[in-house]
């Protein structure tokens, strides 16, 4: 059994999960959720994605996404079925498959009369105080104009030899940063999993999934295991990650399958989606301390 946290508690279903004050969300969907497993893009998700998110703005919520999929949106408009290791090769793919996935999210959402902008982003960009800056004000306007912001990394210069850190190695961790950087209320984070369990679910026919986690344990990052699909490079350690510094923040984050994104209506409306990440803190005492089965 995967041991994921060093202390946390499964609570029973309740009416308001600390969404009521929530204004400024950060939504990261994961390659799996946007991608068939034929390598072409799941039209119907990013239809859904783009309803949602429009709807979260036309409440008043400010909304920035991260996205992943331009390697694999680039493998699939070459038929590739592995992702190739060669660095050029990836950022020639991402620089085809990012053309692909704006020219389809532009459609979308414009076909909901939501206005959309895209940035990418490098990790030195926000390790330079003055770029950070600029990057920062520019997020600030197009939020204050009712943009979402389309956040990815920019694979097609980013790579891990240079002197210079630019990767951020995985857009988990890049949503996190950008949840803390623009002081976010919510880090919202779909993938191909419902959540965190008390082990594999699939290897585990007793792994329960925790409701709600407070901590996130160096141990726990230790057996969390790899990346899910050939397309994407995130996986369950990468996730636990980006909890961690969430929580280092006093942030609220929810981990739930983005099959169909609507689902994030039902965890603004409080319902018990997934797992959320909140510091004890932050969370209401529950006498509750029973996983849920």
């Amino acid at each position: 059994m995967i041991k994921l946290i060093g202390k946390w508690r499964a609570i029973a279903m309740k009416s308001n999960r600390h969404m009521e004050n929530v204004s400024r969300i950060v939504v990261k969907i994961g390659t799996s959720s946007l991608m068939h497993g034929n390598g072409k893009l799941n039209l119907q998700a990013i239809d859904q994605l783009s309803y949602t998110l429009t709807g979260l703005v036309n409440e008043g919520k400010q909304v920035i996404l991260v996205s992943s999929g331009a390697i694999g949106a680039g493998m699939g408009q070459l038929g590739l079925t592995e992702r190739p290791e060669q660095i050029q090769k990836q950022q020639a793919l991402a620089s085809i498959g990012q053309s692909e996935l704006m020219t389809v999210y532009q459609q979308r959402f414009a076909a909901y009369g939501q206005r959309i902008s895209q940035v990418l982003l490098t990790h030195d960009v926000l390790d330079y105080p003055q770029s950070r800056e600029y990057v920062h004000n520019t997020m600030e306007q197009l939020l204050d104009w009712g943009v979402i912001p389309v956040v990815n990394e920019n694979d097609t210069v980013a790579v891990d030899e240079l002197d210079h850190r630019t990767t951020f190695g995985d857009n988990d961790k890049l949503s996190a940063i950008v949840a803390v950087r623009s002081h976010a209320d919510l880090l919202i984070m779909l993938s191909d999993i419902d959540g965190f369990y008390t082990g594999n679910p699939h290897q585990d026919p007793q792994a329960k999934l925790i409701k709600e986690l407070h901590q996130v344990t160096a141990d726990s990052l230790k057996r969390a295991g790899g990346a899910g699909t050939i397309f994407g490079t995130g996986g369950m350690a990468t996730k636990l990650t980006a909890a961690a510094d969430i929580l280092k923040h006093k942030q609220m984050m929810v981990l739930a399958n983005g099959a169909n994104p609507s689902i994030i209506f039902n965890i603004m409306n409080g319902e018990e989606v997934g797992t959320l990440f909140i510091s004890e803190e932050n969370s209401e005492e529950s006498n509750d301390d029973r996983v849920v089965k």
